[in-house]
């Protein structure tokens, strides 16, 4: 196994990963990025970004992540194919294996490994993918204004996601699969005194319709076995995200939801030195904006580390 020690790890290449390299990269530390099991993160799924400051004119999220990615490397930051497959944070420096074949070791890690929609699994959602199927209505409600769309679920997430809609578009169907929803209270209330807002209870999505485009959602209601057509041009799914947390989870102080927690105001996880970023430990927001917030506050937290570090070893 070749081995080399880097100055900063940064294990994904989202928002959070990239604005890490280039804080990092500027502050001459020559970071390693890791590109990881979806080199972009969730933003190349993402057609047009029109809510990420500086582009007046929206842009494509796979050309923004390209932009980041160059952005990085004109510091230096050198940007690898390759995910992590596992870590020992044990000892220092950190032990971190690469597509389970190459070992390296890091003074300091920024954890930007994001995390992933849950999707339904029907192959009518992959295909309509970013063509009406979406996974953010905040990213891409705006494309709907004063139509009709469909939210499923029936937790907070689901709630939050049709009060939104409801503003912009003209008719949210919200698809339930028990008689009952999962959401607070209050996230109740709110989608129940939205007038535009029918929740559709004890179904389940049968299939999406439409061959280019996202034409109809069919439902099937689990009570009486009917099938239903509702017409729609936008299908939202806001059935929760898993973080991509998994290999950290014997090391590092993970929430009951398998989000790594940070201390607040920081990215400082338990162990000094690690340090995480965007989605991986942020489930309230989960925008490319305030992923690339955190992965600037990463790098701002590993150079102070490392500072520190030096002096302890003068």
């Amino acid at each position: 196994m070749a081995n080399q020690e880097i100055d900063v790890l940064i294990l994904g290449s989202g928002p959070a990963g990239y604005t890490a390299a280039i804080y990092a990269a500027r502050a001459g530390f020559k970071p390693v990025v890791y590109m990881g099991g979806q080199p972009g993160g969730q933003l190349t799924i993402t057609t047009d970004v029109e809510n990420f400051p500086g582009y007046p004119d929206g842009v494509q999220g796979p050309q923004m992540m390209m932009d980041l990615q160059g952005q990085a490397e004109r510091f230096g930051t050198e940007v690898k194919y390759g995910l992590a497959t596992s870590v020992d944070f044990s000892s220092y420096p950190f032990k971190v294996t690469i597509d389970e074949s190459e070992e390296i070791t890091a003074k300091s890690v920024v954890i930007a490994t994001g995390a992933s929609a849950r999707w339904l699994g029907l192959p009518s959602e992959d295909r309509l993918n970013g063509k009406g199927v979406s996974a953010c209505a905040v990213c891409d409600g705006f494309f709907f204004k004063g139509q009709d769309v469909a939210v499923v679920g029936g937790g907070d997430s689901a709630a939050e996601e049709a009060s939104y809609l409801s503003k912009i578009c003209n008719k949210v169907y919200m698809i339930v699969r028990r008689d009952e929803m999962r959401a607070s209270k209050i996230m109740q209330q709110r989608v129940h005194n939205a007038p535009n807002i029918e929740v559709l209870w004890n179904s389940v999505t049968d299939e999406i319709l439409g061959e280019n485009e996202v034409e109809a959602v069919r439902v099937l209601n689990k009570v009486t076995g009917e099938k239903t057509d509702v017409p729609i041009s936008g299908f939202f799914v806001a059935i929760g995200h898993t973080p991509n947390t998994e290999i950290f989870k014997d090391y590092l102080d993970i929430d009951e939801q398998g989000y790594i927690k940070t201390e607040t105001g920081s990215a400082r996880t338990n162990i000094p030195g690690v340090f995480a970023a965007g989605d991986v430990q942020d489930k309230i927001y989960r925008q490319a904006i305030t992923a690339a917030g955190s992965g600037c506050m990463a790098a701002l937290d590993a150079e102070k580390f490392l500072a520190e570090k030096e002096l302890e070893t003068a």
